[in-house]
């Protein structure tokens, strides 16, 4: 208490207050209104029960993250990301588009959609057929690969194998086995 004006003397906080507020101008009261009001905006969105509930699964899924380590694995990903984008000059961010429009424009035939599909329906077939009808010993595995068809389809890989052998011999080393 002041003993001569009778009056208790401003802590040191109430003072810091006090100064804060004298010397903040319009412009500064204005910015923390608008920032107190998106704050305010924040915690409402958050008392939404959809809203809390996806906020609660992305920290569930930020702490498993953690936990088994990946966090540094997605890190060093966006890092990775980030050096390859700041590495691309305009000329080679122009020849991959240039790639990119050619492979659509060979890929994209009403040939190569036939030949998915039905690679698709084979492994789909082929799949229903082994889960049907396993060879359950080792002599029901020789024994289907004695019947014709299977050495016709060996016979197939093979032949396919010697091809693409023989036509990629002019990449450099071919497809032969690794120098020594």
């Amino acid at each position: 208490m002041d003993t001569l004006t009778g009056t208790a003397s401003p802590s040191p906080l109430e003072m810091v207050g006090r100064a804060a507020a004298e010397a903040m101008t319009d412009g500064m009261v204005e910015r923390l209104a608008i920032t107190s009001a998106h704050g305010l905006e924040l915690l409402d969105r958050l008392n939404d029960d959809e809203t809390r509930a996806a906020v609660h699964h992305a920290l569930d899924a930020l702490t498993t993250l953690h936990r088994t380590g990946q966090i540094d694995t997605l890190v060093q990903v966006v890092s990775l990301a980030h050096a390859a984008k700041a590495a691309l000059t305009d000329s080679m961010v122009e020849r991959l588009c240039q790639f990119i429009e050619v492979m659509v424009t060979n890929l994209a035939t009403a040939e190569i959609a036939e030949l998915a599909r039905e690679t698709e329906a084979a492994f789909h077939d082929a799949a229903h057929e082994c889960a049907a009808k396993p060879p359950t010993t080792l002599f029901g595995i020789i024994r289907d690969l004695s019947k014709p068809e299977s050495l016709r389809m060996i016979s197939l890989l093979l032949a396919f194998g010697r091809s693409l052998e023989a036509r990629s011999q002019h990449f450099v080393g071919g497809m032969s086995a690794p120098h020594q």
